[in-house]
């Protein structure tokens, strides 16, 4: 597979703009997928929030077993980051979430009280693309704030959202200008975080197949009917075979197929699936 990389000028830009409103706020969230939140870590926005609170919101975690889920959280609070696992589609996660984002700010909180200040805590919601920032958003707002959709890239530009006690900044998602680590590139890749215009589907899903296929043998099996051991050009064989994807003549549509097992993934129709 070539080489993964996705950084457009516009991101630049966002870095820019996130850097210049850093004052403005008290802390930042970043959002990160679930599936992957090692690899969706931008360390180019780590460096960025240095001086800031912190706190790492793993989205998307219905799409993940339990066990993962803790075994993520807790190596980040580990390494002393504040982190909580998050569904944006579940209301009692968002209030967890909601709690967290208070926890963090509680000192400065307390202090502006004595001070006798009571504003709301300005949050910037930050992150790669495609991870859900506005979808977090607009749970957290009990409503549709912000523009959402299921591709990299929909947010461009820095929107202020009010809620009653807290204001958040939706900034638009940033990839790292450099990726070292293509085994990460290829997992933003899985989850939508790249342009997919820019990407070989057919390289991409033979990709996925044989990495799920060392861990998720049997989700495989019970989604296409891929036996263990399978070699990838099998493996497109029985997605072909058990979804019905042939062309005239009788041959298989590998790129239907590759297409259909990367939204299959991105969907959690295959199952639950950590990837890092």
């Amino acid at each position: 597979m070539k080489h993964l990389q996705w950084f457009p000028g516009h991101m630049t830009a966002a870095m820019r703009m996130m850097e210049e409103n850093l004052k403005a706020v008290d802390g930042v969230m970043i959002i990160l997928d679930g599936r992957a939140p090692f690899s969706s870590i931008n360390r180019k926005l780590d460096g960025l929030f240095k001086d800031k609170k912190v706190l790492y919101v793993l989205n998307k975690c219905d799409l993940v077993e339990v066990k993962d889920v803790k075994y993520a959280v807790n190596k980040f609070r580990e390494e002393g980051r504040a982190a909580v696992a998050v569904s944006a589609l579940d209301k009692r996660t968002v209030d967890a979430l909601y709690d967290a984002v208070f926890a963090l700010f509680k000192d400065k909180i307390e202090r502006n009280k004595q001070k006798g200040l009571f504003r709301p805590m300005r949050v910037m919601v930050a992150g790669i693309p495609n991870t859900g920032k506005s979808t977090i958003i607009n749970a957290l707002s009990g409503g549709k704030k912000t523009q959402t959709g299921n591709k990299a890239g929909v947010t461009r530009g820095k929107q202020w959202v009010r809620l009653k006690e807290l204001e958040l900044l939706d900034t638009p998602g940033t990839m790292p200008p450099a990726f070292d680590d293509q085994q990460a590139a290829k997992r933003l890749a899985y989850i939508g975080s790249m342009n997919d215009a820019n990407i070989d589907f057919t390289d991409l899903a033979a990709e996925l197949l044989q990495e799920l296929c060392v861990k998720y043998s049997d989700l495989l099996k019970a989604r296409y009917g891929i036996e263990e051991g399978s070699d990838t050009l099998d493996m497109f064989n029985s997605v072909c075979v058990k979804r019905g994807f042939l062309l005239k003549g009788g041959e298989y549509d590998y790129e239907r197929a590759a297409t259909a097992v990367i939204d299959d993934f991105r969907k959690g129709r295959i199952g639950k699936i950590f990837l890092d």
